[in-house]
C-alpha cells in the first residue's frame, strides 16, 4: 500500500491569535448544532482524515502547517455571517469551508467577495455555484442537478416514462428541471411534475395524480417511473408505495443518501436509482485508506459527507501544491480553476466556468440485508445500494447556471 497507516489521528491545531506566517488557516464553520449535526460530523471527520492521508501525516503542505478550527452555525444564517466574518477578520482564515445547510451557506457567500478569502461552502443548491455565485466560491460537494442528471442517466433510454414528484422551492424546481433535460437527451419522456410544498405530509392526492399520468400512456414500454426529489423526514414514496404503484405497472426511483436514511429503502427492494457515495461502491486506494481507517478508528462505515469532507481537504492540499505553496486568494483561485486531484470517488475535476467539482456517480439497485457494521451500535436491516455501474463524468451534461 501507498501509504502507511496511522494507529491513531493526528489532531490538527487550533487556530489562536498570533498566527505564524508559516501556517495554512482553515476555518470549518459549519452546523454542528440542529438537524444537520450527523452531516457535519461526517464533514468534519472526513476533512482531518483527508488532510492526514494528502499529506502523510504531517500535516504540512508546502511545509507549511495545517490549521484548522470549528465554528458551529447552528443553522442560524445571522450566526453564520457572524462566525465567517470572524474568520476572516479575526482569525485571519484563509479559507473558510462551510455552511452544510444550503439556505445558511447561501448567506455566507457574499462575505468571501467583501474579505476576497475562499470559502468553501459544503450545501447542495444549485444556487451556490449559480444565481448566488461569485468568484471565491469553490464546491468540492455536489450541487443538486448532478443529483438529478446522474439519476436521468442512470435509467434513461427511448421507452422510458417517468413522473416527478418534488417540494416546490428551488431545490425541487432545478432538480426536476435538471432531470427532465437529461432525461429527454437520453430518449426518455418526463410526462408529469407534482410539487408540493416543504411541510407536505399528506400524499394520496398527488400519488392518484402520478398514476394518472403514467397508466395508460403510450410509449412507455421500458417502463414507467415515479421519481422523487425530496429532503426531510417526510419522504413521499413509503405512501405512494402503500398505494399500490405495481397494479398499473409503475415502479419507484430516487437518489442515494446517508447510512441513516437508507435504512429506510429496505422497503423498496429492487429500486434504482444514483447516489454521490456509498463506501462500497469506489474501487481506488483512496478509498480504501478511507474505509479501512474509518472503521479502525470509528468501529463503522464511512459514510456520504465523509466521503464529502475528505475529499474538500485532498482539493485544498492539491491546490496549495499547485500554486506553488501560496494562500493568496488569487493564487488559489487560478490554482482551483481546471484542478484534478483524487478523491474517494477517484479523478474529480473542477469546471473553470463556476468552480463546480464534477465527479463520477453510482448507479445502483437496492437489496435488503442485515448490516452489523454500518454503525457501531447497532445491526440494522437496510435498503444495501448495489452498485450496477459507475457513472463517469463525461457521461452527465451538468448545467451551468450562474
Amino acid at each position: 500500500m501507498k501509504r502507511a497507516l496511522f494507529a491513531a489521528a493526528i489532531s490538527l491545531a487550533v487556530v489562536s491569535p498570533g498566527h505564524a506566517a508559516d501556517t495554512v488557516r482553515i476555518a470549518h464553520v459549519t452546523d454542528f448544532t440542529g438537524a444537520l449535526a450527523p452531516y457535519a460530523e461526517q464533514l468534519h471527520i472526513g476533512m482531518k482524515l483527508g488532510f492526514e492521508y494528502a499529506t502523510d501525516g504531517t500535516m504540512t503542505v508546502s511545509g507549511r502547517q495545517i490549521e484548522m478550527s470549528r465554528k458551529d452555525s447552528q443553522l442560524d444564517p445571522a450566526r453564520a455571517r457572524t462566525l465567517v466574518e470572524e474568520a476572516y477578520g479575526e482569525d485571519d482564515a484563509h479559507i473558510v469551508v462551510g455552511p452544510v445547510s444550503s439556505g445558511v451557506a447561501l448567506a455566507t457567500l457574499p462575505l468571501a467577495e467583501e474579505y476576497e478569502r475562499i470559502i468553501i461552502p459544503e450545501g447542495v443548491a444549485d444556487a451556490i455555484t449559480g444565481s448566488s455565485w461569485n468568484r471565491y466560491v469553490v464546491r468540492i460537494g455536489r450541487n443538486s442537478s448532478q443529483d438529478a442528471v446522474s439519476n436521468a442517466v442512470a435509467l434513461g433510454e427511448p421507452g422510458i416514462c417517468v413522473a416527478t414528484i418534488a417540494q416546490d422551492y428551488a431545490f425541487g424546481r432545478d432538480g426536476v428541471a435538471a432531470y427532465r433535460e437529461s432525461m429527454e437527451a437520453a430518449g426518455g419522456s418526463v410526462v408529469h411534475e407534482e410539487y408540493l410544498p416543504l411541510d407536505a405530509t399528506d400524499f394520496t392526492a398527488a400519488a392518484q395524480r402520478l398514476f394518472g399520468a403514467l397508466r395508460d400512456r403510450e410509449g412507455c414500454d421500458k417502463g414507467r417511473y415515479i421519481f422523487s426529489i425530496w429532503a426531510g423526514s417526510t419522504n413521499p414514496l413509503g405512501r405512494i408505495k402503500d398505494l399500490e404503484p405495481g397494479r398499473y405497472g409503475i415502479q419507484l426511483a430516487a437518489g442515494g443518501n446517508t447510512l441513516a436514511a437508507m435504512v429506510g429503502y429496505a422497503d423498496f427492494p429492487g429500486m434504482e436509482g444514483a447516489g454521490f457515495y456509498y463506501y462500497e461502491s469506489p474501487e481506488n486506494e483512496v478509498n480504501r485508506w478511507l474505509v479501512e481507517e474509518h472503521f479502525k478508528r470509528y468501529q463503522q462505515a464511512p459514510d456520504f459527507f465523509t466521503a464529502q469532507g475528505f475529499s474538500q481537504a485532498m482539493a485544498i492540499v492539491a491546490a496549495i501544491r499547485k500554486s506553488g505553496g501560496s494562500t493568496d486568494s488569487e493564487d488559489l483561485i487560478a490554482a482551483f480553476r481546471g484542478l484534478i486531484f483524487a478523491s474517494p470517488k477517484g479523478e474529480m475535476r473542477i469546471r473553470p466556468d463556476d468552480h463546480q467539482a464534477l465527479q463520477a456517480m453510482y448507479h445502483f439497485r437496492i437489496e435488503a440485508e442485515n448490516r452489523d457494521n454500518w454503525f457501531a451500535d447497532r445491526t440494522v436491516t437496510a435498503g444495501v445500494p448495489k452498485l450496477m455501474r459507475t457513472i463517469p463524468i463525461d457521461a452527465m451534461s451538468i448545467p451551468v447556471r450562474n
